[in-house]
């Protein structure tokens, strides 16, 4: 390995390029690609059972192997207790996404409303899923697809981020122990280019990530005529409605905006208020927040990790700047601290502020939580959509009305009375599905029963039980002229 060839790994939580990795080629891209191809008939012809049973395998290679997935995580993302819950979520999703695929691979044959005609679901996977995933939550957003993917039949190639990519090291380890899963699961190295050869040897793409690459990934995706799906940005607003448990809602938003240091596509990033409670809202907020700590020098000690991508703090930094410049207040935090090498964004709450704000229209990605007061319901409604994002969001209050403004937003996954729900109901057969508005992505849902259905192919299978002549043959036409 030579520094030239070499991508260098910033430790987020000392400053330190510490690691460093040889990426792939295009021309590997090319070979790994192969090679899961031919894999993938007999994966899929096995049947899901047997599929639920492997993965079932991965998770216990990787129970095994927790002590150094955990390490590698932690190393990568500077965080602590956001990397267990990242290892916790991989075993739920393969349980809960092999009940789906068993019920989805379970359909009879069944009468159509056309007399004779009887109808049966076929399924043929798409042979190769391509995932390309971003570095907030390495491990968990590798698979987050990649395991429904598998489930329904596919071989799955991997580019992680290479700003968090120590994890695939360990990986690599635990796939050496389910070969079977090896030969039609691939983990691969790089940067941009490698993420664009994927999609181009890919039948089907999935990608996390910043809506300008996202807008990259889908245009190459539909120059190839392959499905893409896209997980992009989000600018989130929570709306408090009058008669809202404020406690509740500040404890929620809180940790809504704050989780993952902020660095989550799903955080909270705008707060409407109504003007009767700005005042008490604000201090139970700065109450809620004020108890969260940096997690410096113990990363046991403290909610709050530092920045995992260092080039993120510019843009947090210009984002309070032009807040500040154009009125608006910083009640606590509002500086990015440098520390030992690393970055560090104390949770910062803003008042005064207007939709002219950088805070209020472009994506921040820290734990920054900006509050405006807003005069009437249909307002909040307008300034909640006031945007060119539409991933989630959070209504407060009391429940039938906060449903009611929650149906007028503009975005995909609403909480109501809580912050950050869909994430936690991942691979949950009874929850509704959603898709992203807007820029915040393109196709099917990660949640809901069918959307393991997004790495099918579908076939109607049509079966005619009537003896006789059908009515759209020749000969019955003609009898009837």
């Amino acid at each position: 390995m030579t520094a030239a060839s070499a991508i260098e790994v910033r430790n987020p939580r000392t400053g330190a390029r510490d690691y460093s990795f040889l990426p792939d080629t295009p021309a590997d891209v090319a070979a790994v690609a192969e090679r899961l191809r031919a894999a993938q008939p007999a994966w899929e012809q096995a049947g899901v059972a047997h599929r639920a049973a492997v993965l079932t395998q991965l998770t216990d290679a990787m129970q095994r192997h927790r002590g150094a997935l955990h390490r590698a995580v932690e190393t990568d993302t500077g965080r602590r207790f956001e990397t267990g819950i990242e290892l916790s979520a991989v075993g739920f999703w393969v349980e809960r996404w092999s009940r789906i695929a068993a019920e989805t691979f379970a359909e009879d044959l069944h009468d159509t409303e056309f007399p004779g005609i009887a109808s049966q679901a076929g399924y043929l996977a798409y042979p190769l899923v391509g995932v390309i995933s971003p570095w907030n939550f390495p491990l968990a957003l590798s698979l987050m697809d990649a395991v429904p993917a598998l489930l329904a039949g596919a071989a799955v190639m991997i580019k992680p981020s290479e700003v968090t990519p120590r994890f695939i090291d360990v990986m690599d380890r635990i796939l050496d122990e389910v070969p079977e899963l090896r030969e039609v699961l691939a983990y691969l190295r790089g940067a941009g280019d490698i993420g664009a050869a994927v999609v181009e040897q890919s039948d089907l793409v999935c990608f996390t990530g910043s809506t300008a690459t996202g807008r990259k990934v889908a245009v190459q995706a539909a120059q190839r005529f392959i499905p893409c799906f896209t997980e992009l940005g989000g600018k989130d607003p929570a709306v408090i409605l009058p008669g809202a448990d404020l406690d509740r809602a500040a404890t929620a938003i809180a940790n809504g905006a704050t989780l993952g240091s902020g660095q989550q596509c799903y955080s909270i990033e705008r707060i409407y208020v109504p003007r009767a409670d700005r005042d008490r809202f604000l201090d139970l907020l700065l109450d809620k927040v004020g108890k969260l700590r940096l997690s410096h020098p113990d990363p046991a000690k403290g909610e709050i990790g530092p920045l995992t991508f260092a080039p993120q703090a510019e843009i947090i930094e210009r984002h309070l700047q032009d807040s500040l410049d154009k009125g608006a207040t910083i009640l606590c935090g509002g500086q990015i601290i440098d520390r030992d090498g690393a970055k560090w964004c104390p949770p910062t709450v803003l008042a005064d502020v207007s939709h002219d704000m950088l805070v209020m229209r472009e994506e921040t990605f820290g734990p920054v939580l900006p509050v405006m007061a807003y005069d009437s319901v249909d307002q909040a409604v307008t300034l909640a959509n006031d945007s060119t994002y539409g991933l989630s969001g959070a209504v407060f209050g009391p429940e039938a009305e906060a449903i009611a403004v929650a149906r007028r937003l503009w975005v995909g996954g609403i909480s109501i009375n809580d912050a950050g729900i869909a994430p936690m109901l991942m691979g949950d057969r009874l929850v509704a599905e959603k898709t992203a508005f807007r820029g915040s992505g393109l196709g099917g849902s990660r949640l809901g029963h069918d959307a393991l259905k997004r790495f099918l192919r579908k076939q109607a299978i049509l079966v005619n039980r009537n003896p006789g002549a059908s009515p759209w043959w020749f000969e019955t036409l003609q009898k009837e002229e």
